[in-house]
């Protein structure tokens, strides 16, 4: 018998899964849409709630079934978390089993000495402040957000191993993590029995670190890989083409620093930006192809600070195809930018 699910005003897309493409995690079960909306920014406790909540109904609506958190999104820290808990029992708890969500711990969420990093203390609790705020009894993936070097790793994987028997994850993966430390926690959680989905790193044309060690050890292990900050931090749109807009990310002392917007950099992204044109695409969806081609790249994250720009950065999936004179045109320019602020840190192990 057919039946329409509505809840509040808010009825899904029927032919939502007719619009995305999705890919299997690894050696696992799971498979994810191409695009998974990012929940960093746009959706703290200073944003606009009733559009957050159209940015993530468009996702829905366009067959994005995965979304990404973390404990520290906000600011205030857990307002991301606490504003998609609201959208999720406003309009989503029918489609509950229809949705990834998943969460992460390791930066700083509370003061002393349990508050942040990779203790089996930190991790359960935060777990459990992210289940409440979310208003689920479990989350279908947690991931360690960052390679703690004082804490032995048995420990951070034993922790994650844990929450899986529990029964408050699904799944579980790895956060930044570099390529030796990679292949440590795996190692760990496979003679634990609760095997590593899927390793979250950055990745795009101007930050292509995976491409040296990290992809190939995730892919000969069945793992999956899924890259954040594919547009660079918003670099790889057309805002900086001609210089820096003043409402942008880069006239602001955020995580677009101002030294990332070097004459190289904004050189390398005109010509990339050119690229793009000719392919009959725009700059940020040829930056999401371009990480989707790679073998082993299950999908990316992106955020959206409207339904608008969500579903011109989904039409990236409808070109996915390159041919290798466009992959080597794309190499002269898609150069190592500085721009990886995970790197500078402890989390690369």
């Amino acid at each position: 018998m057919a039946y329409i699910i509505e809840t509040d005003d808010y009825i899904a897309n029927k032919t939502r899964y007719d619009l995305m493409e999705y890919r299997r995690c690894g050696r696992s079960g799971l498979k994810l849409p191409l695009i998974s909306l990012g929940l960093w920014h746009n959706f703290s406790g200073y944003s606009f709630f009733e559009n957050s909540r159209k940015v993530v109904r468009k996702a829905f609506d366009l067959g994005i079934t995965h979304f990404d958190l973390a404990n520290n999104y906000g600011p205030p820290q857990g307002a991301a978390e606490e504003n998609f808990g609201r959208i999720l029992k406003k309009d989503f708890h029918l489609y509950r089993d229809e949705i990834i969500v998943s969460t992460k711990a390791g930066y700083y969420m509370w003061p002393g000495p349990y508050g942040e990093w990779g203790s089996r203390k930190y991790l359960i609790s935060s777990l459990n402040q992210s289940l409440t705020r979310l208003g689920l009894d479990y989350v279908d993936i947690f991931y360690s957000h960052r390679y703690d070097p004082e804490t032995p790793l048995e420990e951070t994987m034993g922790a994650l191993a844990q929450v899986v028997k529990q029964g408050k994850a699904l799944y579980v993966g790895i956060s930044s993590y570099g390529p030796q430390k990679t292949l440590e926690a795996l190692k760990i959680l496979s003679s634990l029995k609760v095997p590593c989905l899927i390793h979250q790193s950055s990745y795009s044309m101007l930050n292509r670190w995976i491409e040296k060690e990290l992809i190939k050890i995730l892919n000969e292990n069945g793992v999956g890989m899924i890259g954040f900050s594919p547009l660079a931090q918003g670099l790889l749109t057309d805002k900086y083409i001609n210089g820096i807009p003043i409402d942008s990310r880069g006239s602001k002392n955020t995580t677009l620093l101002p030294e990332f917007l070097s004459e190289t950099n904004l050189y390398n992204i005109a010509q990339l930006n050119k690229i793009a044109l000719e392919r009959g695409q725009t700059l940020s969806q040829m930056a999401i192809s371009w990480c989707l081609r790679k073998e082993g790249v299950v999908s990316v994250v992106s955020g959206a600070s409207s339904p608008d720009q969500l579903e011109q950065n989904v039409k990236a999936i409808n070109n996915l195809d390159f041919t290798q004179a466009e992959l080597e045109m794309i190499d002269e320019y898609a150069k190592d930018g500085g721009i990886n602020l995970w790197a500078k840190s402890s989390d690369y192990g």
